[in-house]
């Protein structure tokens, strides 16, 4: 994390094995040697091996090091917490615009990274009908085959019926260049047996 180093006059070591301001091993050497070649750069001497024996210090601009890595642990927070558990509610006699309109919106989920927890609700004797709810799960998982898989396969509690759903980027390309491989194109057997007609044509010719 940034602010955890020891940097410059806090480095207190004796000795240190640095590495310069390009990356290269400079070896070991003393630590009041290492500072001073830091300042000629107008640089940082940064200890980030201080376990090691002797520990390992290196020539950087600290400040923009510390920027860099508040960045980067910015944007991992931020991806942790924009990357959840998202609910979609389907009712057992859901029209088709509804279902299609839901459908679309659980797709865009699972496309960003989320999971989907989907609950289809019962209401009064719809309850006694679990396999309604089932019927439009399953065209749920069947919809959307190419972005979804069931983590948690459809299950009764209370009265809601819940299946949880994740991402699963399948290989489209794949699928397409096996379709073009068994796929024959239908022009193709006029065109050879266009060739091998006139191929016999010129041979009757030649023979004549």
């Amino acid at each position: 994390m940034p602010g955890d180093h020891r940097v410059n006059e806090r480095i207190r070591v004796e000795t240190v094995r640095l590495i310069d301001h390009e990356g290269n091993q400079r070896g070991v050497t003393t630590s009041k040697e290492a500072l001073a070649l830091a300042r000629s750069l107008d640089l940082d001497l940064v200890e980030i091996a201080p376990t090691a024996q002797p520990p390992v210090c290196r020539i950087m601009d600290y400040g923009k090091f510390k920027f860099d890595e508040a960045q980067k642990a910015k944007e991992s927070r931020r991806k942790t917490q924009n990357v959840g558990v998202k609910e979609m509610k389907y009712r057992p006699k859901i029209g088709p615009g509804d279902f299609d309109t839901k459908t679309r919106l659980v797709e865009k989920f699972l496309t960003e990274g989320h999971k989907v927890k989907v609950t289809i609700m019962f209401r009064g004797r719809e309850s006694a009908h679990p396999e309604l709810g089932k019927k439009i799960l399953d065209r749920l998982v069947e919809r959307l085959v190419d972005v979804a898989k069931v983590e948690s396969a459809a299950k009764l509690d209370g009265r809601n019926m819940i299946m949880v759903l994740g991402p699963d980027k399948k290989s489209k390309p794949k699928a397409d260049a096996v379709k073009e491989k068994t796929e024959v194109p239908t022009e193709t057997a006029p065109t050879v047996l266009a060739a091998e007609t006139q191929e016999e044509s010129n041979n009757a010719k030649d023979e004549d």
